[in-house]
Protein backbone atom coordinates (compact mmCIF):
# COMPACT_ATOMS: atom_id res chain seq x y z
CA UNK A 1 0.00 0.00 0.00
CA UNK A 2 1.74 2.98 -0.96
CA UNK A 3 0.58 5.99 -0.41
CA UNK A 4 0.13 10.20 -1.94
CA UNK A 5 1.80 12.77 -1.06
CA UNK A 6 1.24 14.21 2.34
CA UNK A 7 -0.41 10.89 3.50
CA UNK A 8 0.90 7.93 5.55
CA UNK A 9 1.43 4.51 6.25
CA UNK A 10 -2.39 3.99 7.38
CA UNK A 11 -4.07 5.75 4.53
CA UNK A 12 -4.52 2.88 2.03
CA UNK A 13 -5.10 0.33 4.62
CA UNK A 14 -8.59 0.59 4.68
CA UNK A 15 -8.53 0.42 1.03
CA UNK A 16 -6.13 -2.48 1.15
CA UNK A 17 -8.66 -4.58 2.98
CA UNK A 18 -11.50 -3.85 1.01
CA UNK A 19 -9.82 -4.67 -2.71
CA UNK A 20 -8.85 -7.99 -1.02
CA UNK A 21 -10.15 -9.20 2.53
CA UNK A 22 -8.07 -11.04 3.93
CA UNK A 23 -4.68 -9.82 2.48
CA UNK A 24 -1.76 -9.39 4.45
CA UNK A 25 -0.65 -5.59 4.17
CA UNK A 26 2.60 -3.79 4.08
CA UNK A 27 2.06 -0.28 4.10
CA UNK A 28 5.82 1.96 4.62
CA UNK A 29 5.62 5.97 4.96
CA UNK A 30 7.54 8.00 2.14
CA UNK A 31 11.31 8.98 3.46
CA UNK A 32 11.06 11.81 1.28
CA UNK A 33 9.76 14.97 3.02
CA UNK A 34 8.19 18.51 1.00
CA UNK A 35 7.39 20.75 2.93
CA UNK A 36 6.48 18.51 5.71
CA UNK A 37 4.45 16.17 3.52
CA UNK A 38 5.65 12.52 3.27
CA UNK A 39 6.33 11.27 -0.25
CA UNK A 40 8.49 7.98 -1.81
CA UNK A 41 10.35 10.41 -3.75
CA UNK A 42 11.68 14.10 -4.25
CA UNK A 43 10.40 16.30 -7.23
CA UNK A 44 11.87 19.21 -8.34
CA UNK A 45 8.27 20.92 -9.31
CA UNK A 46 4.65 19.95 -10.03
CA UNK A 47 4.62 16.82 -12.12
CA UNK A 48 8.53 17.16 -12.68
CA UNK A 49 10.41 14.44 -10.94
CA UNK A 50 13.99 13.76 -9.32
CA UNK A 51 14.99 10.59 -11.27
CA UNK A 52 18.38 10.04 -9.87
CA UNK A 53 16.37 10.17 -6.37
CA UNK A 54 12.98 7.82 -7.96
CA UNK A 55 15.47 5.51 -8.98
CA UNK A 56 17.36 5.69 -5.45
CA UNK A 57 13.83 4.94 -3.57
CA UNK A 58 12.60 2.73 -5.97
CA UNK A 59 15.67 0.10 -5.24
CA UNK A 60 15.18 1.12 -1.57
CA UNK A 61 11.48 -0.32 -1.73
CA UNK A 62 12.31 -3.03 -3.70
CA UNK A 63 14.70 -3.92 -0.40
CA UNK A 64 12.15 -3.18 1.73
CA UNK A 65 9.40 -5.51 0.38
CA UNK A 66 12.31 -8.18 -0.18
CA UNK A 67 13.10 -8.01 3.61
CA UNK A 68 9.34 -7.71 4.48
CA UNK A 69 8.63 -10.88 2.50
CA UNK A 70 11.78 -13.05 4.00
CA UNK A 71 10.48 -11.43 7.65
CA UNK A 72 6.96 -11.89 7.47
CA UNK A 73 6.84 -15.74 5.51
CA UNK A 74 4.93 -14.01 2.37
CA UNK A 75 5.43 -15.39 -0.64
CA UNK A 76 7.57 -12.80 -2.78
CA UNK A 77 5.28 -13.95 -6.35
CA UNK A 78 2.48 -13.05 -4.54
CA UNK A 79 2.84 -9.16 -3.68
CA UNK A 80 0.73 -6.31 -5.34
CA UNK A 81 1.59 -2.93 -5.13
CA UNK A 82 -1.71 -0.69 -4.69
CA UNK A 83 -0.58 3.05 -5.19
CA UNK A 84 -2.20 6.20 -5.12
CA UNK A 85 -0.99 9.42 -6.86
CA UNK A 86 2.87 9.51 -5.80
CA UNK A 87 2.79 5.59 -4.50
CA UNK A 88 1.44 4.55 -8.12
CA UNK A 89 4.71 6.79 -9.94
CA UNK A 90 6.74 4.63 -7.33
CA UNK A 91 5.13 1.44 -7.83
CA UNK A 92 5.34 2.23 -11.88
CA UNK A 93 8.74 2.70 -11.35
CA UNK A 94 9.06 -0.43 -9.78
CA UNK A 95 7.66 -2.13 -12.59
CA UNK A 96 10.70 -0.51 -14.89
CA UNK A 97 13.36 -0.66 -12.75
CA UNK A 98 12.89 -4.05 -10.26
CA UNK A 99 10.05 -5.90 -12.65
CA UNK A 100 10.67 -9.15 -10.54
CA UNK A 101 9.39 -7.27 -7.16
CA UNK A 102 5.68 -7.06 -8.41
CA UNK A 103 3.64 -9.40 -10.43
CA UNK A 104 0.29 -7.42 -10.38
CA UNK A 105 -0.01 -3.56 -9.20
CA UNK A 106 -3.03 -1.50 -9.29
CA UNK A 107 -2.09 2.02 -9.91
CA UNK A 108 -4.74 5.21 -8.68
CA UNK A 109 -3.78 8.34 -10.96
CA UNK A 110 0.01 7.05 -12.03
CA UNK A 111 1.65 9.48 -14.59
CA UNK A 112 5.22 8.17 -15.93
CA UNK A 113 7.65 7.99 -13.69
CA UNK A 114 10.39 8.95 -16.28
CA UNK A 115 10.87 7.23 -19.81
CA UNK A 116 12.85 4.10 -19.44
CA UNK A 117 16.02 3.72 -22.35
CA UNK A 118 15.28 0.06 -22.17
CA UNK A 119 12.04 -1.52 -21.45
CA UNK A 120 12.31 -4.67 -19.17
CA UNK A 121 10.16 -7.88 -19.48
CA UNK A 122 6.93 -7.76 -18.34
CA UNK A 123 5.44 -10.71 -19.87
CA UNK A 124 3.09 -12.36 -17.09
CA UNK A 125 2.74 -9.29 -15.48
CA UNK A 126 -0.31 -7.23 -14.82
CA UNK A 127 -1.65 -3.36 -14.18
CA UNK A 128 -5.04 -1.83 -13.45
CA UNK A 129 -4.74 1.49 -13.98
CA UNK A 130 -7.24 4.28 -12.93
CA UNK A 131 -7.59 7.58 -14.16
CA UNK A 132 -9.60 10.73 -14.20
CA UNK A 133 -11.13 11.65 -16.65
CA UNK A 134 -10.93 15.81 -15.38
CA UNK A 135 -7.03 14.76 -13.64
CA UNK A 136 -5.18 18.06 -14.22
CA UNK A 137 -2.64 16.24 -11.75
CA UNK A 138 -2.34 12.86 -13.97
CA UNK A 139 -4.09 13.99 -16.54
CA UNK A 140 -5.19 11.13 -19.43
CA UNK A 141 -2.86 11.79 -22.18
CA UNK A 142 -0.11 10.75 -19.01
CA UNK A 143 -1.69 7.67 -18.07
CA UNK A 144 -2.71 6.30 -21.84
CA UNK A 145 1.38 6.91 -22.19
CA UNK A 146 2.36 4.79 -19.48
CA UNK A 147 -0.50 1.95 -20.19
CA UNK A 148 1.19 1.99 -23.90
CA UNK A 149 4.95 1.75 -22.07
CA UNK A 150 3.65 -0.94 -19.45
CA UNK A 151 1.90 -2.79 -22.72
CA UNK A 152 4.97 -2.34 -24.86
CA UNK A 153 6.95 -4.03 -22.22
CA UNK A 154 4.42 -7.20 -22.30
CA UNK A 155 2.06 -6.24 -19.28
CA UNK A 156 -1.45 -6.97 -19.51
CA UNK A 157 -2.51 -3.54 -18.54
CA UNK A 158 -6.52 -2.65 -17.92
CA UNK A 159 -7.43 1.09 -17.66
CA UNK A 160 -10.55 2.28 -15.94
CA UNK A 161 -11.20 5.64 -16.49
CA UNK A 162 -13.38 7.95 -13.70
CA UNK A 163 -15.51 10.92 -14.53
CA UNK A 164 -13.83 13.45 -12.05
CA UNK A 165 -10.09 14.79 -11.48
CA UNK A 166 -7.73 13.65 -8.59
CA UNK A 167 -9.77 12.08 -5.68
CA UNK A 168 -10.62 8.29 -6.00
CA UNK A 169 -14.28 7.11 -7.06
CA UNK A 170 -16.30 4.54 -5.61
CA UNK A 171 -16.82 2.55 -8.51
CA UNK A 172 -13.27 2.69 -9.88
CA UNK A 173 -12.51 0.88 -6.23
CA UNK A 174 -15.21 -1.52 -6.71
CA UNK A 175 -14.09 -2.11 -10.09
CA UNK A 176 -10.37 -2.83 -8.54
CA UNK A 177 -11.74 -5.04 -6.16
CA UNK A 178 -13.17 -7.58 -9.14
CA UNK A 179 -10.54 -7.06 -11.21
CA UNK A 180 -7.52 -8.16 -8.02
CA UNK A 181 -10.01 -10.86 -7.28
CA UNK A 182 -8.97 -13.21 -9.78
CA UNK A 183 -5.20 -12.67 -8.29
CA UNK A 184 -6.13 -13.78 -5.15
CA UNK A 185 -6.08 -17.81 -5.62
CA UNK A 186 -3.61 -18.38 -8.11
CA UNK A 187 0.05 -16.24 -7.74
CA UNK A 188 1.04 -14.23 -10.41
CA UNK A 189 3.45 -16.00 -13.19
Amino acid sequence: MLHGTGGNESDLLELGSELLPGATLLSPRGKVLENGMPRFFRRLAEGVFDVDDLMLRTHELAEFIAEACAAYSLNARRVIAVGYSNGANIAASLLFLRSKTLGVAILFRPMVPFSPSNLPNLAGKSVFIAGGRQDQIANPSGIRRLAELLSTAGAAVEIHWHDGGHELGEEEIRTAQSWVARYAEEPPS
